[in-house]
């Protein structure tokens, strides 16, 4: 038995209730997905070196390749805790909660605005390419043409966003999803970043947030499970822990914490936590130059 450290707390009242039933259904170094039949939602065990997140529960490991979890491995709940199979079991007694909550968007927008500017420059030069950021060199041409996809798509995106046409950026940003290299396509984690901007309370973007559940519901079969399951949490303003650090971060005037949290996120995959910084970055840009006129 090993004991969760901390947790979604939608994940875990869903085992306090024991309803909780699915199967295991990819599993990685440092973390394994299970599908929830109630649901058909995925969450996620994530050993101590990883971040909170939504539907996530952080466990007392170091990886998960030494518990020998497998696809299809059956998971049920009884008495608050968690089984995989017979081969591991999850004590939630000492859990912490933990939440998603995204810091409201500034009435002033003069120390938002030097930040982005010095998180763009940062990314210029430490953000990792492939993705959302062109690679000096490519590896070869199907490389180079998604890559010059991603920035075409981008840009027709922003158009829409900056001339006050949301429902005309609508079929742009659907055109990102599943668009990428990655477990989680570059496309999509631009649009979760993206998304994040747009669930910020006070917001220019905020009351038009259903754009990001209307590019949801076309999404569905565009890209794969897990990368769905952070979209549709992105949608409704769920990020990971690092993603709401560095939100805080760009909003108050201490460059090293912002390059700090800038940091911890770029750490995140290959090229994810770039591509997610990127959606940041656009996202903040397109809120500013709108001026709150958006229809």
């Amino acid at each position: 038995m090993i004991n969760a450290i901390s947790g979604d707390s939608d994940f875990i009242k869903e085992i306090n209730n024991s309803k909780f039933t699915g199967f295991v259904h990819s599993t990685f170094n440092r973390t394994f997905n299970i599908k929830c039949f109630e649901n058909g939602d995925l969450f996620t065990i994530a050993c101590r070196k990883l971040d909170n997140g939504p539907n996530t529960l952080i466990v007392n490991a170091d990886n998960m390749k030494s518990q020998k979890i497998e696809v299809n491995d059956p998971v049920r709940v009884e008495k608050n805790l968690l089984f995989i199979g017979e081969k591991l079991t999850i004590s939630i007694d000492k859990v912490d909660l933990w939440e998603s909550v995204l810091p409201p968007y500034p009435s002033n927008e003069e120390i938002l605005k030097r930040n982005v500017i010095k998180m763009k420059e940062y990314l210029n030069v430490h953000g990792v390419g492939g993705g959302m950021k062109k690679s000096v060199l490519t590896k070869n041409p199907f490389e180079a043409e998604v890559s010059n996809m991603l920035e075409k798509r981008t840009i027709l995106l922003l158009n829409e966003l900056l001339n006050h046409r949301i429902s005309t950026a609508l079929p742009h940003a659907v055109s990102l999803v599943g668009l990428g290299p990655g477990l989680t396509p570059s496309g999509d984690d631009f649009l979760t970043g993206l998304f994040t901007i747009f669930n910020m309370k006070n917001s220019p973007f905020y009351p038009y947030r259903s754009f990001c559940e209307d590019v949801l519901k076309k999404a569905r079969t565009l890209t794969n499970d897990i990368s769905y399951m952070t979209l549709k949490k992105a949608a409704n303003g769920k990020v990971r822990d690092s993603i709401i650090a560095l939100l805080n971060s760009i909003l108050v005037e201490d460059d090293q914490d912002l390059i700090l949290s800038l940091n911890k996120l770029l750490n995140i995959g290959s090229s994810s936590g770039t591509d997610i910084a990127y959606g940041i970055v656009f996202g903040m840009e397109a809120t500013i130059r709108a001026g709150g006129k958006v229809c």
